[in-house]
């Protein structure tokens, strides 16, 4: 028999959203209303359908935790569920382990009662959008972080990428750089798209680069020390005082591939990263960054999910917010000569 909450709600006296927050174990329902639905499920035949575990648990979904910006939105997000009386479950995806379609069934089948995605296959524009579907088939709430899809029906919260190479480019060109380059990961990747998109408008409004020749500037690799270091050495061929990478990581692959060649940072080349990851301010030199707004990022998306497990979601829209340019010493004045340094590998 289907079940349906129209007639639940007719024969409780109440509304079908109360109902579905019942039906779905969320707190906040007195319990002479959650008796008077639970009383109507018998009355009509329905069978209560087993939540215990989904009024307590909520998963969350991320990369491999080697950038820490990732276990940081792992705590504010754990953090604000442990004050609402959920209990977070980390479900951490890793190279060559589970994948984020494995994960998600292993959350289902523990009954979560919601899910936040972290960087996962919303963010590629590649990837098949079906499995968001199957998840609202099955009334499993969602919240999804970096990364935007309108073919997918659910909260997102992302902070703005395109700012955040504005701003970066402004910082350098403020400097004096006129040869700015941008490091970042696949194209596919929703992020990606936006970070090119600001770093073109950029170079256009402070050096008055065309969006060609600002792509010249443009190095694709990998989300890793080991990419951005790979990245900043193409980038360091093409003349470039400055790179703009798109992660802290890739940050200080990039001031290594620097060091390799006996440049300095940042006397020889200013390195600029994003994420403002724990402890960047302690590398050396401290990372000049892009900070992304990680708290409010974490506490908005948990306050979105909180909304869809009640039954009364929020606008299923993208949260954009403001990141912070955090200015420490590995940005200076460009090379007087205004030229690349000579290897001195």
């Amino acid at each position: 028999m289907t079940m349906r909450l129209a007639d639940i709600a007719a024969q409780a006296g109440v509304s079908k959203a109360t109902v579905s927050r019942v039906l779905n174990g969320a707190r906040g329902v007195a319990t002479d209303t959650r008796d008077s639905v639970l009383a109507a499920l018998d009355t009509l035949g329905y069978e209560y359908p087993s939540r215990q575990r989904r009024a307590e648990l909520v998963g969350l979904i991320t990369p491999e935790l080697d950038n820490p910006v990732f276990p940081a939105l792992a705590e504010v997000m754990g953090q604000a569920l442990t004050r609402r009386g959920y209990t977070p479950v980390l479900a951490t995806q890793t190279p060559g382990g589970s994948t984020e379609d494995e994960l998600t069934e292993m959350l289902v089948g523990r009954g979560v009662a919601g899910i936040v995605f972290v960087s996962g296959l919303h963010a590629d524009t590649t990837a098949d959008t079906g499995r968001y579907d199957r998840l609202h088939q099955q009334r499993v709430p969602f919240v999804l972080v970096n990364g935007f899809s309108p073919r997918i029906e659910a909260p997102f919260v992302s902070p703005d990428d395109r700012a955040a190479m504005r701003l970066a480019v402004a910082h350098l060109a403020e400097l004096g750089h006129e040869r700015i380059g941008l490091a970042l990961g696949p194209e596919r990747f929703v992020p990606v798209q936006r970070k090119i998109e600001g770093f073109r408008v950029g170079m256009h409004e402070h050096l008055g680069l065309s969006a060609q020749e600002a792509g010249e500037l443009i190095q694709h690799s990998l989300f890793s020390l080991e990419g951005g270091q790979a990245a900043a050495s193409a980038l360091i061929d093409r003349g470039c005082t400055a790179v703009v990478c798109a992660s802290d990581m890739m940050a200080l692959g990039a001031v290594r591939a620097a060091r390799q060649r006996g440049l300095a940072v940042p006397g020889d080349l200013s390195v600029v990263g994003f994420d403002d990851s724990p402890l960047i301010a302690f590398t050396d030199p401290p990372l000049t960054t892009i900070r992304q707004p990680v708290k409010a990022m974490g506490q908005i998306a948990v306050d979105a999910l909180l909304e869809e497990m009640s039954g009364t979601p929020p606008p299923r829209t993208e949260f954009v917010l403001m990141p912070e340019l955090v200015v420490r010493g590995s940005t200076a004045a460009t090379p007087r000569d205004g030229r690349r340094p000579p290897d001195r590998h």
